[in-house]
């Protein structure tokens, strides 16, 4: 679950927000949606445990087109863009190394306002990181596992060393947490802080993780409810306690805008020497986020396609490696182009089209405890029932329409994905689900 957003958001959010109290309580209000859907999910989970995650729940619940739906969105919002995401966020913070690097440097810009798109070193050096993967994953998967999980437990030593190194022997100054900053945008702040909740929603992004494996876990129906919630609870509080640290570092002016806020932090905490070498140690962690989306996400669409729910193109393996080619380079091809998207809608973009099917998956709950008479319920859900599911399906609703309101543009790229998905389904999907059900 920790990823890139937790590295790249907290600069933006300081210009959208403008406020040290508002800046921190986003992130307890996104830990306390994200804690709802993993409780949803956990009782999803022991009910349904196979693997798959939404393409199961949305498939059992409102039928086969909503699956592939499922596996389209997650082609684009779940893995691509957030692959280009963590990729654009290596390249800034190598451009604590190297200027021409950082986003705001590109050479080639294009477009005005809030959509300007750009190609330059931060691109160039994007792209490569995701073809370097995209290679390595072609050639199997065993030649990463052990890139991964290495650098999966660096990136938590990470978060861990800036927090307590930050407040232990960092020089930052606790007046920060009482000093506004001038915002952004006019949007009035109680709609702002609804539109903010998606880049909070991406940073979350993987507490429904467990589910997709759920059927090679031993005993989901304990293991589940408890990796998921514990999961979720434990990086709520590092994400807390690093945005303090932020906060402890820089005023919230001084942050507006800056993708590599780690960088920023780290230099203001313990000098340019150190925080060099935090901001390498960053980039190399934010490769975790790459590998593990680039390695993850073709398997996806091969499972999926395996049970003719996608295109039988993205079950194809190649003859020597066995591994499925032509979704992996799909997706690869896919990330890198999306590169050249500015930074903040494709963010958005993610947030916003992930926080749709989310929603229909939390809602499912409701669906199958109506239709199944020994529907296994979970405790934490039951209590002050509906509460949890409610909370979670009324809050996204409340994000998403005032993303439609401020952010039309990005939202209708986002419902577009959707749509554009249900038509494919209709025109070439359809029969060949037909025909195995």
């Amino acid at each position: 679950m920790i990823g890139t957003g937790i590295f790249t958001t907290s600069g933006f959010l300081a210009g959208q927000l403008g406020d040290p109290t508002l800046f921190l309580l986003i992130w307890i209000a996104g830990a306390v949606l994200a804690l709802c859907g993993a409780l949803c999910f956990s009782e999803l989970g022991i009910n349904f445990p196979s693997s798959g995650g939404e393409y199961v729940y949305l498939t059992k619940a409102y039928g086969p087109a909503w699956g592939f739906i499922t596996g389209w969105v997650s082609f684009f919002a779940g893995f691509s863009a957030p692959i280009a995401v963590a990729a654009l966020a290596f390249s800034d913070y190598l451009g604590f190394f190297f200027p021409a690097l950082k986003n705001a440097n590109s050479f080639f810009t294009q477009g005005s306002g809030d959509w300007i798109f750009r190609f330059g070193g931060a691109q160039l050096a994007a792209c490569a990181l995701i073809g370097v993967f995209t290679l390595l994953n072609i050639f199997g998967i065993q030649r990463v596992a052990v890139i991964q999980n290495f650098l999966t437990a660096l990136k938590i030593a990470v978060v861990l060393c800036l927090i307590v190194a930050g407040f232990g022997f960092g020089t930052g100054n606790w007046q920060h947490f009482s000093m506004d900053a001038v915002r952004t945008t006019e949007t009035p702040i109680a709609q702002q802080f609804a539109i903010s909740l998606f880049w909070i929603y991406v940073a979350y992004s993987g507490w429904n993780a467990a589910t997709y494996v759920a059927e090679e876990i031993r005993e989901p129906a304990r293991v589940l409810p408890v990796a998921l919630i514990s999961g979720t609870i434990l990086v709520a509080v590092l994400y807390l306690g690093l945005n303090m640290v932020f906060l402890y570092a820089a005023p919230l002016e001084q942050m507006k805008g800056v993708i590599a806020i780690g960088s920023l932090a780290a230099q203001r905490l313990f000098g340019p020497q150190i925080a060099g070498v935090f901001s390498a140690i960053m980039a190399i962690a934010i490769i975790s986020s790459v590998s593990a989306m680039v390695t993850i996400g073709p398997r996806v669409y091969y499972a999926m396609a395996r049970n003719k729910a996608f295109f039988p193109i993205a079950a194809k393996v190649h003859p020597r490696f066995r591994t499925p080619v032509v979704a992996i380079i799909a997706q690869g091809v896919c990330s890198m182009l999306m590169t050249l998207t500015p930074f903040p809608q494709l963010f958005f973009y993610i947030g916003m089209t992930l926080n749709f099917t989310a929603m229909l998956a939390v809602a499912s709950v409701f669906v199958f405890r109506r239709r199944h008479s020994d529907w296994k319920k979970l405790p934490a859900v039951s209590f002050a029932w509906p509460l949890v599911p409610t909370l979670f399906v009324v809050a996204g609703g409340w994000m998403t329409v005032y993303g439609f309101t401020l952010q039309s543009r990005v939202s209708l790229l986002a419902i577009g994905t959707v749509l554009v998905g249900a038509v494919v389904y209709w025109l070439r999907i359809r029969t060949q689900v037909t025909q195995i059900a």
